[in-house]
């Protein structure tokens, strides 16, 4: 005995199908790697201000700023996040930057900012 009427697809419907995510996944994997470096800037740029605000608290206790952020208290530095410290008895400067994020992204906080400048200037070169 054999089946009169067999359903299936063919071999044509499949290639389609398979067009089709062919084509939908050159146009979402760009996108998710640029998300994914957003999100490392953006683990950077967080970084940069637990930083400070870690600065501030380790010149309460110590009347001085640290430029080791191993000794700031309460600070946990992120995994694939550079973070750089100079300090001085009256202000600091942290610079955050991620191998993983954008190119040539980077935050730097400054304690002491000119007059009119934000605290915190990311940028692009």
């Amino acid at each position: 005995m054999t089946k009169q009427n067999q359903s299936g697809f063919t071999l044509i419907e499949l290639l389609v199908v398979v067009a089709i995510i062919g084509i939908l996944a050159a146009i979402a994997i760009p996108q998710f790697a640029a998300y994914r470096a957003k999100g490392f800037d953006a683990r950077a740029e967080s970084d940069c201000r637990n930083a400070a605000t870690a600065e501030e608290a380790y010149f309460v206790d110590n009347a001085t700023y640290s430029d080791a952020a191993a000794s700031l208290p309460g600070f946990v530095q992120s995994e694939d996040v550079n973070v750089a410290l100079t300090a001085s008895d009256t202000d600091f400067s942290v610079t955050c930057d991620s191998p993983k994020g954008t190119t040539g992204f980077s935050c730097t906080w400054t304690s002491n900012p000119t007059s009119g400048e934000p605290n915190m200037v990311c940028t692009t070169s």
